[in-house]
């Protein structure tokens, strides 16, 4: 096992359904998609195909056996390895552990929004409170969903967190626009220099 392995977001991902049970790469976009991942791992067949490669070279899973259904491609089904195991506990285990600042782009762009004129930016932050307020409710959607198919919450708990934060965002934002609009928090004070 090359203890240089960093795994990406989606080898994580891919790994962690193989401990479900042996899948092939087909199989498994198709539970990723099903169980909402997708929102929080960007997944496209063929980026997940060249990521089970990649974990097959580094012999975090290995083919167990190819089957074909009538005219369509060859499908090879994986499992994941000792290694592979050892491995994703290891990485899950660390980002659990270990808050990382991602420099995300929006508190940047919060920071600079005093040179916009205050209605810019009161409209662009009620056009992104409406974005996420329509996220959450496809969320929503999507938490009865995966309750009403009875899937163990701990498969899952990814989509309330992610909900969680969008909810606080947007409840800050409301906020922040309502001092903007009232002049509680001014444009207009003496530039600093």
């Amino acid at each position: 096992m090359p203890p240089t392995t960093t795994l990406t977001p989606l080898g994580v991902a891919a790994l962690a359904l193989l401990v479900e049970r042996p899948m092939h790469p087909y199989e498994m976009y198709q539970t990723l998609v099903q169980r909402s991942e997708e929102r929080v791992v960007k997944v496209r067949p063929g980026s997940l195909y060249h990521t089970v490669d990649r974990l097959a070279g580094q012999g975090l899973v290995r083919a167990i056996g190819t089957e074909r259904e009538g005219n369509r491609p060859e499908r090879t089904t994986y499992e994941i390895t000792e290694s592979g195991y050892l491995v994703l506990t290891e990485r899950v285990a660390e980002i659990l552990a270990t808050p990382i600042n991602e420099y995300p782009e929006f508190p940047l762009a919060l920071g600079e929004s005093h040179n916009l004129p205050v209605e810019s930016v009161i409209q662009l932050l009620r056009n992104r409170v409406a974005l996420i307020r329509a996220d959450l409710a496809a969320m929503d959607a999507g938490i009865a969903d995966l309750e009403a198919k009875r899937l163990p919450r701990k498969y899952w708990i990814n989509v309330q967190y992610s909900r969680a934060i969008s909810e606080v965002e947007a409840t800050w934002l409301e906020s922040l626009i309502d001092d903007l609009v009232s002049g509680e928090l001014s444009w207009s004070e003496e530039k600093h220099h």
